[in-house]
């Protein structure tokens, strides 16, 4: 199967009620890109379908995501907006509750459908609601791919996207990557997809190598920043050139900040350098790109700190995304010690 991970996240922005149709087709056609067998990828647009109406009737500035499963086989489909938020989540989910005169039966069936299905809410001034359904084929599912989310897009107007991600289990380590090809649109494009050719030949490598393997592989590119990130247990090693940053995250406030060696992977690369911070359990690691505004982590609400990795992604990215830049972040705790 192709590895359809490295293409960007769709973006659905649920600004009017044909925006259902948008998100319900472009579900079904990712879960068949998949390969999602059977009814699978109808289901899949019956839970972008519920979670778009969700949005049109109750938020306001949603958006839904839709992307292969970061690790495993099967389907992402995620949401985000800036509405009122629920007092109480769970009551929402439960079916026959509404607020607005219908059956009260969305959530609770995505709920149902989904083979994981995660929503958190904030009201007052950080007010908004995030949600993610995964659909995956029987069997296809373990606990430690819950601990990943990210989220990937072009600037505004382009069809190629210069930013890209992957992440990728061992026996020792998990290993996440963000890259961002210089500029953007195809040749930005090309350099990103060559570096992560380079990646997924062997992730295991020793960070510095891996660094250094994607310099020879983008000589003849425009070149690229990249951060790779390796979790353990307790801690986490990043390498990085340029500028992507990475972030260490507890449910009370941002522990680490560090941004890559000034340099261009393909380019004149300095020696890289690694460097190690520690990683407590339940802790999430970020890793993302230029195209997320770097000030949303100077002081960040206790309410986003919290979300788990898929939700952190979606919150950060459509909240903090620079429009006319390529986005990438990536968000993921160590599957050692998932809590």
């Amino acid at each position: 199967m192709t590895d359809t991970f490295t293409a960007p996240t769709v973006e659905v922005r649920v600004d009017h009620h044909s925006a259902v149709h948008l998100a319900a087709e472009a579900a079904r056609g990712v879960a068949r890109e998949c390969e999602l067998p059977g009814a699978l990828p109808d289901q899949a647009a019956v839970i972008a379908s519920e979670l778009a109406t969700n949005l049109d009737k109750h938020a306001s500035d949603g958006t839904l995501y839709v992307q292969p499963l970061p690790l495993g086989h099967g389907v992402e489909i995620l949401t985000a907006d800036r509405g009122p938020g629920m007092h109480d989540p769970e009551r929402c989910l439960a079916d026959g509750y509404t607020t607005s005169g219908t059956l009260g039966v969305g959530l609770g069936a995505v709920k149902r459908m989904a083979t994981h299905f995660q929503m958190r809410s904030a009201d007052g001034s950080h007010a908004g609601t995030w949600a993610c359904a995964r659909l995956t084929a029987p069997g296809e599912q373990r606990p430690e791919w819950q601990g990943v989310g990210a989220v990937c897009l072009p600037a505004e107007g382009e069809e190629g996207c210069g930013d890209a991600r992957a992440i990728v289990d061992t026996d020792s380590a998990r290993t996440a990557v963000v890259l961002d090809g210089l500029g953007h649109g195809q040749l930005a494009a090309e350099a990103a997809q060559a570096a992560l050719r380079t990646f997924h030949a062997d992730p295991d490598r020793p960070l510095p190598e891996v660094l250094t393997r994607m310099n020879r592989a983008l000589r003849h590119t425009r070149g690229a920043a990249v951060g790779v990130l390796r979790l353990y247990a307790e801690h986490a090693d990043y390498c990085g050139i340029g500028n992507i940053r990475a972030l260490a995250l507890t449910h009370d406030r941002v522990r680490h900040r560090l941004i890559g060696q000034p340099g261009i992977v393909g380019w004149g690369m300095p020696t890289p350098r690694v460097h190690d911070f520690p990683l407590p359990q339940g802790g999430t690691a970020v890793l993302h790109s230029d195209g997320i505004d770097a000030r949303w982590s100077l002081d960040p609400p206790p309410s986003v700190l919290r979300l788990p990795p898929p939700l952190l992604s979606a919150a950060l990215a459509h909240g903090h995304r620079r429009v006319r830049d390529d986005a990438t972040v990536l968000a993921a705790r160590s599957p050692l010690r998932l809590p």
